[in-house]
């Protein structure tokens, strides 16, 4: 009788152990943000108030109209496939740089390729002198834009009357399925000159950028703040480290802190684009503290990566290993970007 009592006291036991693990079982929505340097997407039409003539594209002597349809299409294959092995979708949202227009973003949505996510655009000319800009695209079926901003970076050259004309940002704030969020895109100055000399433009950029999370902040200190671009500068320069105070350490992130995956990749050698042997990882993707939360009942950020599947890398030549670049030595290479996308995938909890 002892040894009957015992087998259902462990059968009762097991069963209360199995209805828990289901209990507990929990099952995820995931979405993608992320962003892509596109590398002169230019179109092959002379605008005489911009200096894009001297863009890859303009200088090709013969074919620049397939060249055009051909570059447009490999981008158009770089964004399709971001994130989709986790989240089964390309990006919700994607914020993009190195664009001459809205009519050649216009064109990269309409791919064929992307066509059927209805990506929408919101994009505003920038003061660059090279006539590129930033935008983003948003999947309209997911990503709601509530308010949209451009703001224009004023920096200036040794002498203070020469003005450097360089990107503006771009801040959107709206809802990724009903939640509220805020993305802000840039585009910060080059290291022309050299690093040392150019820091003070990029210094003056992330000002810029902190200056647009603080007033996000003002109105709700818990807002969920992406700040996404190609700074060229790695995550462990003073622009991200001193004026963002970009932290690497999700543990040691406050309110209104600023959490940056990124530095861990760069610790490891890791980058997103490459020059004369060496990696940089210039492009990042930055959140604000409550994205790190652990109540999914919003979304929150799950992980951080760098696209950087074998396609999208050179095989031979002189740029072996590197990012297999569109444009080099004067002709088409049928690549992608000198950079690679970067992305972070955000999640949910679902009742299903």
């Amino acid at each position: 009788m002892k040894l009957i009592k015992l087998f259902f006291l462990i059968i009762t036991f097991l069963s209360f152990q199995n209805k828990g693990l289901c209990q507990e079982k929990k099952t995820f929505k995931v979405h993608t943000i992320a962003f892509y340097n596109l590398e002169n997407l230019f179109d092959t039409i002379n605008d005489p108030n911009k200096f894009d003539e001297a863009s890859p594209i303009m200088e090709l002597k013969t074919n620049r109209s397939n060249v055009y349809k051909q570059k447009v299409k490999n981008m158009a294959k770089v964004i399709a496939d971001i994130g989709y092995e986790t989240a089964h979708n390309s990006p919700a949202i994607i914020g993009i740089s190195e664009v001459e227009n809205r009519e050649v973003v216009e064109d990269l949505v309409n791919d064929s390729l992307l066509r059927n996510k209805d990506y929408g655009i919101i994009h505003y000319s920038s003061p660059d002198a090279r006539g590129i800009d930033v935008a983003l695209l948003y999947q309209k079926k997911l990503f709601n834009p509530v308010t949209t901003s451009s703001h224009e970076l004023k920096i200036y050259d040794d002498n203070p009357k020469k003005r450097v004309y360089t990107r503006d940002q771009l801040l959107v704030s709206g809802e990724l399925e009903g939640d509220p969020i805020h993305l802000i895109v840039n585009h910060w100055p080059s290291r022309s000159g050299g690093e040392a000399k150019s820091r003070p433009k990029r210094v003056a950029a992330a000002k810029l950028t902190k200056h647009l999370v603080d007033s996000v902040q003002a109105h709700n200190p818990y807002a969920k703040v992406f700040i996404m671009g190609d700074l060229n500068d790695d995550p462990t320069n003073k622009s991200v480290k001193d004026i963002l105070k970009a932290e690497k350490n999700r543990k040691k992130v406050k309110l209104k802190g600023i959490y940056n995956p990124y530095e861990n990749f760069f610790n490891n050698g890791l980058g997103t684009t490459a020059y004369r042997d060496a990696w940089s990882l210039f492009d990042q993707i930055l959140i604000t503290q409550p994205l790190l939360d652990k109540d999914y009942s919003s979304f929150r950020y799950y992980k951080a990566g760098i696209y950087n599947k074998n396609y999208l890398i050179s095989s031979k030549g002189r740029y072996k290993g590197y990012p297999m670049r569109s444009f080099s030595n004067g002709s088409f290479t049928n690549g992608y970007s000198d950079h690679f996308p970067v992305y972070v995938y955000v999640i949910r909890e679902t009742n299903k």
